[in-house]
């Protein structure tokens, strides 16, 4: 039987570093600066012989109305209302604060395990802390060292106690082999910031599970959430906004990029989202030539089209306008849609869908040679040093991305034009619009090298 588990406590004691210690990665961004974490992140956690869902949580501070830190604080209150248990961790070096205290009584009054957890608590500088920790009402301190992985045998035994009904049990095989057969579509929302990336998909989970807001740069480290569209499961990332290389000054913002680009590695689909009021800005088009680059499907998210003048014509405008900016991805799907408002989702959604079955798509081998032959009647290639270029035979080895390979005599002599001629070709032959198309040249080994020319 899964439990899930919340990590909660003031900024800066340790909570990402727990949270990527449980689930076996670094899942979650950590820097010395306290408020990194914003959004709560969820991750599979493992200790022991227990699996559950960890939250890492933003951490707790005084605020009120509808700043952001009161927004983060809610963030923070949904993930306890929803864990079975609550880790809340204090900094052993610094023994209990008044804000340690203040929080202590949200823990309890969540109405859940609560498990007090002394983190720092490495060598003898945490021994003192961990005694204060006593007075915070939560029962004995389970003194523990993210960082080190020290006392995870204490913190495994605190959760069995806390949770006896959930950890006594364990999912049946065949569950866990449902469960691995039933992947979801790995989706990444990237984009400049403030495009509404956050918005879009609070729309479509139909809850404010993410942090959002006027002010640019809210979101951070890159987010999972799982979502369930029309019978089809998908696990969707929502990613830090980002800025052209020049403004990046900053060691945080750097770990932030580095976390987005991570995201886009790992996904089969992108959506960059641009912003209607000023759609295929320079770094828009640098994101979209990113993605394909990484070999990712693309589909272009044209949003806040609610704050823009509808005109007749937009939208085979905004078609044009990728075609013509974003060749490398001829026929990429260009959506216009409103996330405030829910305008589009579906039309976005299906796009989604469709862009994953091309990236998967395969040609079958003998249409590829037909389609060669008819491309080089229709234009051959220019000879090379008075020697003509013979194209042999093209394979498709692999998919996501569609990858084909071209044998041919002297293949390094083909120019860079006539491969993109055939690539054009394979996109339209065989129905990849949008998605990066690899082409790999490969030379046959002359028979002949090497002999001596009879007299």
């Amino acid at each position: 039987m899964s439990f899930t588990v919340a990590i909660v406590g003031r900024p800066n004691v340790g909570k990402s570093t727990l949270f990527n210690r449980l689930v076996g990665a670094r899942r979650a961004l950590v820097d010395n600066r306290p408020g990194v974490t914003r959004d709560r992140r969820e991750g599979e956690g493992r200790l022991g012989d227990l699996s559950f869902k960890v939250i890492d949580t933003a951490g707790l501070e005084d605020a009120q109305g509808e700043s952001l830190s009161a927004r983060m604080q809610a963030q923070t209150a949904a993930a306890m209302a929803q864990a079975d248990a609550v880790l809340f961790l204090v900094d052993a070096r610094a023994g209990a604060t008044d804000a340690d205290r203040a929080f202590a009584d949200l823990a309890r009054r969540s109405g859940k395990p609560a498990i007090l957890v002394a983190n720092k608590s490495e060598g003898r500088a945490g021994e003192a802390g961990a005694l204060e920790s006593y007075a915070l009402g939560l029962g004995d301190p389970v003194a523990i060292s993210a960082e080190h992985g020290e006392g995870l045998a204490a913190l495994y035994d605190a959760l069995r106690a806390a949770l006896p009904d959930a950890t006594a049990l364990s999912a049946p095989e065949e569950d866990r082999a449902a469960a691995v057969s039933q992947k979801p579509i790995r989706v990444a929302v990237v984009g400049r910031p403030n495009t509404g990336k956050s918005t879009l998909i609070n729309r479509l989970l139909g809850e404010e599970r993410l942090l959002t807001g006027s002010e640019p740069g809210i979101t951070r480290d890159a987010i999972a959430v799982e979502l369930n569209w029309r019978g089809q499961r998908l696990r969707i990332h929502d990613t830090a906004g980002l800025r052209r290389r020049s403004r990046i000054a900053e060691k945080l913002e750097k770990l932030l990029v580095a976390d987005t680009l991570n995201a886009i590695r790992f996904a089969e689909v992108v959506i960059v989202l641009m912003d209607a009021q000023a759609p295929f800005e320079e770094q828009d088009i640098r994101i979209a030539d990113l993605v394909e680059r990484e070999g990712r499907a693309v589909v272009v998210g044209i949003n806040k089209v609610d704050l823009v003048e509808r005109q007749p014509g937009v939208r085979s405008r905004l078609r044009e306008l990728a075609d013509r900016l974003l060749p490398q991805i001829k026929g990429v799907p260009v959506v216009a849609l409103s996330a405030q408002s829910g305008e589009g989702l579906d039309r976005l959604m299906a796009a989604v869908m469709e862009a994953h079955a091309v990236w998967n798509r395969r040609a079958p081998t003998a249409a590829l040679n037909r389609f060669l032959a008819h491309a080089v009647a229709a234009h051959p290639p220019p000879a090379a040093r008075g020697r003509r270029l013979r194209l042999d035979y093209i394979t498709q080895p692999k998919t996501r991305p569609p990858t084909f390979v071209l044998f041919a005599s002297r293949a390094s002599a083909l120019p860079e034009t006539y491969r993109r001629y055939l690539i054009n070709g394979l996109r339209e032959s065989f129905a990849l619009p949008g998605t990066p198309v690899r082409l790999t040249l490969r030379g046959k080994a002359n028979p002949y090298a090497g002999r001596k020319r009879r007299q």
